[in-house]
């Protein structure tokens, strides 16, 4: 049936089917509980089980039947309920499950028991406050919910997470459980929900269309028949209970669980005789159930308990007596004797048993009627009384704030002060966009005159993940306010340009920071206001006068000494310049090594990472990867420690493919690069990182020699039919040309590096070892223009020697030598193997050694090159001169793939989400269990 959890158990009519497999599921969840807490392990895996169904169809009372027999076969129970007044409560759902189980825990303890993550949830589920810095994406956020469920679920297997009113689940923790679930079916975990179909949010389709236990779809409950509700009525009123009357009773019900369960209540309550001749009156007794019958029934009761009632609606769920009471204005008496009114009228059950603490209403489908019944000024004020209330009573602002929501502008401080530190608490929690909620109400309220512009910032930036337009407006908006604060108006120029960068509009990013630097006293301020428009400039690929620029910043930079970090940006950006426009290596190093000093954050709450990661690749382009590969993983190793595992992540995993790449390990640069691109795909397509992952995985597929693989990525991510406004690296139209030459392509190859060349030639950028793109055009006209292919390999070869990192140098000549005439091929070869030998450029080497090896018919060049080119992974190249590429086999009988996924797996890399059946797999091939695994990993990676 549908009422809540009560201490009585009624008997469930026509759900055995339902029943059934619940049991299933616990019997393959397995596993009885040690008395330590612990699972045996004995279970065979977990499973995804969702019932669906319009109001009163029974979903409550089955999720309450699975309770109890989850905790029959000692389960651990994690069990929540949306609540239709709580939707705008961010982590309300995650909260009610997780937190019982650590709730009451130590701070020393929570840190053992979350680990790194603790600073991430522990705030979103409510068992610490927010720390000072920059707030956990949303992504990071679900990653580290991900952790926490598993970590729970592997130490108190078997679990039994159970959910009912899914649909009324806050949009936080419902997207977090959508993910999730195809994960059940890996870990001793039962995962059941229940929802409303024609209700259930965009967010939460995976609940409609992951099959779960044996293949089932969420199963739709139906309807009792006329022998499942005569049944119910002689259980209640007797067996003398006559047909014609039980078919009536069906009748007027419609076989609705719940307003059948309602209708034998009364009549048993009436005392009215079941037969044919009281059969008439069902139907009035039914309507009294529903609707403005439930209503007026309830209005009855008098005015204590109908304030009393209203309170309740106002408030939820778990609703504790002493904070209605204080919302309807009662004393303890009032509202003791109203609770037992409204229980006898079977409108609250409660104080119930866990996993529901304080008052419930016996349905949704009466508290939805009671709160709707309440006239609007007074539900408007009843909201107002609860947001007082729940700060009174040490609730906090976040609770305060969903009431709040629901009333009218006042233009009172307190309003805006709440809803101002709800925002912040929840944006450092990770909830961006109840933030957005709360500013936007809190503008309306509206503030105090000077306040104005500060909640336009903070609207801003709460919304600058998700609705970029907009935040660029709230921030104009802002700017636009009169107001005296130097340092609020210089974040608000900042994060604009920020936003607005990120839009792909470094034009108007630039704009908006050059409009404020001439009036800008303070000097630091402006150098900061400096630094940053100097950096988005750097990005602009259609910048119109960059040399101007270059010029500007060399001054500048040349005269700090790195005394702050917003010098040393502005050093950092120095490096990158130099780094791009082809100075000598050693000035560019030097500026990066300054800017660099003893310690360069990158996680620093109002600055962006691009500097950091670009002193981290004057490195890598400098023939330095093994610093740059140190500072990336310390980089890495921030973003992760504050939750960043959204774009940030993908940029770091992305960039250290095209590190690997450079320094020709290849199979570890497309582990890496694909992992990139999963977490840029969380982002969304079309973004600056989805640029990155893409043109960093296809150079790579390239240069393994699958040349259909990456044309079919590029095809497959639209990779080609444009290019961002941001300067990329590597360069995304020298990459798509690259692709087209691979795939012979010569002419189309030719015109896109000819645009390359009008885009980065004004520019200054003339680095070949940050953009071969005359060495690819050589090639690409050299069958038709062999005299202009010679000569642009020849200039990128001078141009590659004023930047003197070898790599580039050997680059550059082993491709001159495939347009050179045939007499002159030999000695660029020579130079070139011997160049790339004192290098890192693995794959570069391969390739030469295989030039050489082919210009002079020499055997053991080629074996040589052979044999370089299987220790990079280059397959396409080892085929290519008659050789086998290795068979992928470790010393340990892993295959290339199972160490892929293992490695994956011990470093809990994102990339191995969803793979646990693989990992365990390698784990039996190993005969090791998961900790074992890691040490034998490293074993083999030492022997390797």
């Amino acid at each position: 049936m549908t009422e809540r959890p009560t201490r009585m158990r009624r008997k469930m009519f026509e759900r055995a089917a339902e029943l059934a497999i619940v049991d299933e599921a616990l019997e393959q969840l397995g596993g009885a509980r040690t008395p330590t807490g612990t699972g045996t392990g004995t279970g065979t895996g977990g499973a995804l089980l969702a019932f669906s169904g319009p109001a009163g169809l029974g979903k409550t009372t089955l999720l309450a039947e699975v309770r109890r027999r989850a905790l029959a076969r000692d389960c651990t129970l994690l069990a929540a309920r949306g609540g239709e007044q709580e939707q705008t409560q961010p982590f309300h759902v995650a909260r009610q499950l997780i937190q019982p189980h650590l709730a009451g825990r130590s701070e020393e303890e929570l840190h053992a028991a979350l680990g790194s993550w603790y600073s991430i949830v522990g705030p979103a589920l409510g068992l610490c406050a927010p720390e000072q810095g920059a707030p956990p994406d949303p992504q990071g956020l679900r990653d580290g919910l991900d952790w926490v469920l598993t970590h729970l679920t592997v130490q108190r297997a078997p679990v039994a997470l159970v959910l009912d009113d899914a649909h009324w689940a806050d949009p936080e923790s419902l997207s977090w459980l959508a993910a999730f679930a195809p994960r059940a079916e890996h870990l001793p975990l039962l995962l059941v929900v229940a929802y409303r179909p024609e209700e259930l949010p965009a967010h939460a389709e995976a609940f409609r269309t992951l099959p779960g236990r044996a293949g089932h779809r969420p199963l739709a409950l139906a309807p009792l028949t006329e022998a499942a509700v005569s049944g119910l009525v002689r259980e209640t009123v007797g067996d003398h209970a006559d047909d014609a009357f039980c078919r009536e009773a069906w009748a007027v019900t419609t076989g609705n669980p719940f307003e059948a369960v309602e209708l034998t209540a009364r009549i048993r309550d009436k005392g009215l005789d079941p037969t044919s001749a009281s059969a008439p009156l069902l139907r009035d007794l039914a309507a009294a159930q529903r609707g403005s019958g439930l209503v007026a029934r309830f209005e009855r009761l008098g005015p204590s308990t109908v304030r009393f009632g209203w309170a309740c609606a106002v408030l939820g769920t778990a609703i504790p007596q002493e904070l209605a009471a204080r919302v309807a204005g009662l004393g303890p008496e009032e509202a003791a004797g109203a609770t037992v009114r409204l229980r006898e009228a079977r409108i609250l059950s409660g104080p119930g048993e866990e996993p529901y603490a304080g008052l419930e209403f016996v349905h949704p489908l009466i508290a939805t009627a009671l709160y709707r019944a309440i006239p609007d000024a007074l539900r408007v004020a009843l909201h107002g009384q609860a947001a007082v209330a729940v700060v009174d009573a040490g609730l906090g602002s976040s609770a305060a704030a969903r009431h709040l929501l629901e009333t009218h502008p006042e233009n009172d401080p307190w309003v805006v002060r709440t809803l101002r530190a709800a925002a912040a608490e929840n944006l450092r929690a990770g909830a961006p966009e109840a933030a957005r909620r709360q500013l936007a109400r809190a503008l309306r309220e509206p503030p105090d005159f000077d306040e104005r512009a500060a909640v336009l910032y903070e609207l801003g930036c709460a919304s600058l993940l998700t609705e970029p337009a907009n935040t660029v407006n709230h921030l104009r908006a802002a700017l636009a306010e009169p107001f005296d604060d130097p340092a609020l108006r210089q974040g608000i120029v900042i994060r604009l340009a920020q936003v607005l960068a990120h839009s792909d509009r470094l034009a108007e990013a630039s704009d908006a920071l050059a409009r404020e630097i001439p009036h800008t006293r303070d000097v630091r301020a402006r150098l900061r206001l400096q630094s940053e428009q100097f950096m988005w400039d750097a990005f602009d690929a259609v910048e119109p006068d960059s040399p101007a620029r270059s010029r500007r910043l060399t001054r500048l930079a040349d005269r700090l000494t790195g005394r702050d970090l917003t010098e040393r940006y502005v050093i950092g950006l120095r490096a990158w310049d130099a780094c791009l426009r082809g100075e000598p290596v050693d000035v560019a190093l030097h500026h990066a090594v300054r800017a660099l000093g003893t310690e360069f954050s990158w996680a620093h709450e109002d600055r962006g990472f691009e500097v950091p990661v670009l002193a981290a690749m004057v490195h890598m382009y400098a023939d330095r990867p093994g610093r740059a590969e140190e500072l990336f993983e310390a980089g890495t190793a921030e973003f992760e420690r504050h939750g960043w595992r959204g774009a940030h992540l993908s940029f770091a995993y992305s960039l250290r493919a095209y590190i690997r790449y450079r320094r020709g390990r290849l199979a570890e640069a497309e582990e890496l690069a694909r992992a990139g691109l999963r977490l840029a795909e969380r982002v969304g397509r079309g973004t600056p990182v989805h640029w990155y992952a893409i043109a960093i995985l296809a150079t790579t597929l390239l240069a393994r020699g699958r040349v259909d693989e990456a044309w079919e990525l590029a095809r497959e991510h639209a990779f080609g039919e444009s290019f961002p406004a941001a300067v990329v690296f590597p360069d995304s139209q020298t990459v798509y040309a690259e692709l087209l030459l691979a795939r012979g392509q010569t002419k189309a190859a030719a015109a896109e590096l000819e645009a390359v060349d009008r885009r980065l030639s004004p520019r200054g950028i003339r680095n070949p070892s940050w953009c071969p793109w005359q060495l690819h055009l050589a090639r690409a006209v050299a069958a038709e223009e062999p005299v202009r292919a010679r000569a642009l390999a020849a200039d990128a070869i001078r141009r590659a020697r004023a930047f003197g990192a070898p790599s580039g140098v050997g680059q550059a000549l082993r491709v001159a030598a495939e347009v050179a005439a045939p007499g002159e091929r030999t000695g660029l070869l020579r130079e070139s193997v011997e160049l790339l030998s004192a290098s890192p450029a693995g794959y570069e080497l391969a390739c030469a050694l295989a030039a050489l090896g082919t210009e002079l018919g020499d055997a053991e060049l080629l074996a040589r090159a052979v044999e370089t080119g299987r220790e990079c992974g280059a397959d396409g190249l080892v085929a290519s001169l008659g050789g086998a590429p290795g068979d992928g086999v470790w010393a340990d009988g892993l295959t290339e793939e199972e160490h892929r996924v293992a490695q994956l797996a011990v470093r809990d890399d994102p990339a191995a989400r969803g793979r646990e059946r693989e990992l365990s797999a390698v784990c039996r091939k190993l005969g090791t269990d998961r900790p074992g695994l890691a040490e034998a990993l490293e074993a083999h990676a030492r022997d390797r």
